[in-house]
């Protein structure tokens, strides 16, 4: 469809032959184009764009019945209008997430893009923000297909995991100290003589009660 209406659009408008220069081939199809060219222009090519005579700009079509259009023009005018931006907002935050630097996040490209197309729906236009797992469809659908939890190494920052791990090393070389080790011995012993000293407790008990019985049975 771009190709089409660029084919429709006059190449140089009210400009004469003689002026129309040649353009070549590494300058204009071969040659990538950058997106800053699109948020910024240098001085020179504002002395080009005054120059130039500015076609009008042509009436945009009415959009097409939803109900009785094709499929393209559907996809045209109703979905890629309001997609295209998501997908754009996506990558910005899939960026901001560092998906493009590690091979597991805790980003899920469909739930953000689900939620973001759910508030920018015209027809909540006047209500507030709903989280993703607040919107009514998603939370029945999760009730009848639950999901696994995210693993926490996943949820941590980097300074949350950094602090996690320092934490796992300093306990470690302290347990190694020679005087801890004994310590620790200590109480590993000593827990057992108590569960010892319990269990002949619990023994005698016992044979106490069958001693009980077994003279009410003679008498």
């Amino acid at each position: 469809l771009l190709l089409e209406y660029e084919a429709e659009q006059p190449q140089f408008p009210d400009v004469p032959e003689s002026k129309r220069g040649s353009v070549p081939l590494e300058a204009g199809i071969l040659q990538p184009l950058h997106i800053e060219q699109f948020y910024s222009a240098p001085a020179a090519d504002t002395v080009v764009q005054q120059s130039l005579p500015i076609p009008e700009a042509a009436p945009f079509p009415e959009p097409p019945d939803p109900k009785t259009c094709s499929p393209p023009e559907y996809l045209e005018y109703y979905i890629f209008p309001v997609l295209l931006p998501g997908m754009a907002e996506l990558l910005h935050r899939a960026k901001k997430e560092k998906c493009f630097e590690t091979k597991r996040t805790k980003f899920i490209a469909c739930d953000f893009l689900t939620e973001w197309l759910y508030n920018k729906n015209p027809k909540r236009k006047d209500e507030s923000f709903t989280e993703f797992f607040s919107i009514p469809f998603v939370n029945d659908w999760l009730k009848d297909h639950p999901r696994p939890p995210i693993p926490l190494s996943l949820l941590l920052s980097e300074e949350e995991a950094s602090i996690v791990i320092q934490s796992f090393w300093r306990g470690y070389r302290v347990r190694c100290d020679s005087g801890i080790q004994e310590l620790r011995q200590w109480q590993k012993q000593l827990r057992e003589d108590k569960n010892i000293i319990k269990r002949v407790k619990e023994f005698w008990t016992k044979q106490e009660a069958k001693g009980k019985s077994i003279k009410l049975c003679i008498l």
